[in-house]
């Protein structure tokens, strides 16, 4: 079956929605919301339908349908669950030639209802033509997940400007060129920022200007733990919409992969020892690019904002005149004790948690090691495999007891993590032996204990080694014991 795609208006217009039931409810709900004026008719409503019934909402015809109740109306929908009344309805509805939609039947429908994207005045309709509805249910969650609700006040400020932006520009490849430039430059950023009266000043701008000029951008972007599905939606429409990708080197292929494919990919990583591009390379290329007219998105592993630079990037691109976005990531404390069945703060064990970077000795030095030490908090400390001993020295040395618990995650979120626990006593031991390697988060407090009851994601934590948990075992009995201890029992 091939449908002819049409939007119909409906405001001010009857239609009438045989079936008083839970999906005549949400029939007369999508009718109301565009405008129509509805009449239900059923012997019965939903409690829903009688109260919009008694506020004018709806007109109620009650009883059984009635031939005439077709008349002068511009739609039926029926929704009756009785296949022979929902036929007799089509049927008639056929002969005064009034398009019917009878709910999962598309063989006795004339027209379908299609899964909807609402970005008023933008709308996008799916539909399967009736064959697989569960099908353009999918398709419309995923693009869901790329169409911005921003689009919506763009299509009203294009609107408005619609007519002036043919006078300005007579020719249409110079209007296309215009409407391309709004719709994926400055303006469309601003909306997305919740700065219309910016955005619609700048288009106004830009209609009085000779020219129209590429604007170039850059969107920070966090890229989360590693997990492509803790991405959050506006990150992945940043993706998509991005002409040069600078990431970092923890940032995962699966990330990655989400993205635009003719975008070009440029990897800025950093690690201990082997810094690939400088802060000041990175700078440069933000700028080099931006300045070019592209769109660039900075993607950082986990939130921009946390241990990233974000902020030192913003000043600069701040200090140069380059637009920018910030979209923040899930940071790796959340998402790696979420993934260890560890929870940060615990009304038993934790009322605070504290962020912490151990990346190298001088970050070490400069921390608050008696506020860090306390009791009843949790400490996440980012980057700090190269500094266990001396985190070890300077807790313990600061009073917090040798047998807090901690939990190390590697690989957080990703298919190869692994958590290794253990106390602060052996700390760098449990690491050393178990090879932790960056990247890894280490989780230190009362709450990692609860790392090995809670525990859900990937390999069970690596505990105590099996020789210490059978020393701690009890001895098993002999033969001749347990030989005893049956004939008692």
């Amino acid at each position: 079956m091939k449908l002819y795609p049409l939007f119909a208006d409906l405001s001010r217009r009857a239609v009438l929605v045989v079936g008083g039931g839970a999906v005549a409810e949400r029939k007369a709900a999508a009718l109301l919301a565009a405008g129509a004026q509805v009449t239900v008719g059923a012997p019965e409503l939903t409690p829903l339908l009688q109260r919009w019934a008694r506020q004018g909402r709806i007109a109620h015809r009650a009883g059984g349908f009635a031939p005439g109740w077709l008349d002068h109306v511009w739609l039926v929908v029926a929704a009756t669950g009785d296949r022979a009344l929902n036929a007799r309805v089509a049927e008639l509805a056929g002969l005064q030639r009034v398009f019917v939609n009878v709910v999962d039947d598309a063989e006795l429908s004339s027209f379908h209802v299609p899964a909807v994207i609402d970005r008023a005045p933008l709308v996008v309709a799916i539909s399967s033509g009736g064959a697989a509805p569960m099908l353009a249910r999918l398709v419309r969650e995923r693009l869901e997940t790329l169409l911005d609700h921003s689009l919506g006040p763009l299509a009203t400020l294009a609107a408005r400007l619609r007519q002036r932006i043919r006078r300005r520009h007579p020719d249409l490849a110079a209007r296309r060129r215009f409407y391309t430039n709004l719709f994926n430059g400055r303006v469309a950023a601003l909306l997305r920022s919740g700065r219309p009266e910016e955005a619609a000043a700048l288009a106004e701008q830009a209609l009085r200007t000779a020219t129209v000029a590429a604007t170039g951008s850059v969107v920070l972007v966090g890229a989360g733990p590693g997990d492509p599905g803790l991405l959050t939606l506006r990150g992945l429409r940043a993706l998509n919409e991005a002409d040069v990708i600078l990431h970092d080197r923890l940032v995962s292929t699966e990330v990655l992969e989400l993205a635009r494919r003719d975008a070009e990919r440029i990897e800025v990583g950093k690690q201990a020892g082997n810094h690939h591009a400088t802060q000041d390379e990175i700078h440069a290329l933000l700028l080099g690019h931006a300045r070019a007219g592209r769109r660039v998105v900075r993607l950082k592993g986990g939130d921009p904002f946390v241990f990233g630079r974000g902020g030192e990037e913003l000043e600069f691109l701040r200090d140069h005149g380059i637009p920018y976005e910030v979209v923040p990531g899930i940071t790796a404390a959340l998402a790696c004790a979420a993934h260890a069945g560890v929870p940060l703060t615990h009304r038993g064990h934790a009322q605070s948690v504290r962020f912490v970077t151990a990346h190298c000795r001088d970050s070490l030095d400069t921390l608050d090691w008696r506020a860090l030490a306390q009791e009843r908090q949790t400490l996440a400390v980012y980057m700090g495999v190269a500094g266990l001993e001396s985190l070890q020295e300077q807790l313990l040395a600061q009073g917090r007891a040798p047998s807090t618990p901690f939990a190390l995650v590697e690989n957080g979120t990703r298919a190869n993590q692994r958590v290794v626990t253990g106390t602060l006593a052996d700390l760098p031991g449990r690491a050393a032996a178990h090879a932790v390697r960056s990247p890894a988060l280490l989780i230190l407090g009362e709450v990692a204990a609860l790392a090995e009851r809670l525990a859900w994601f990937g390999a069970p934590p690596l505990g105590e080694t099996v020789a210490t948990v059978r020393q701690l075992e009890p001895p098993r009995p002999s033969r001749e014991a347990a030989a005893r201890l049956r004939r008692r029992a």
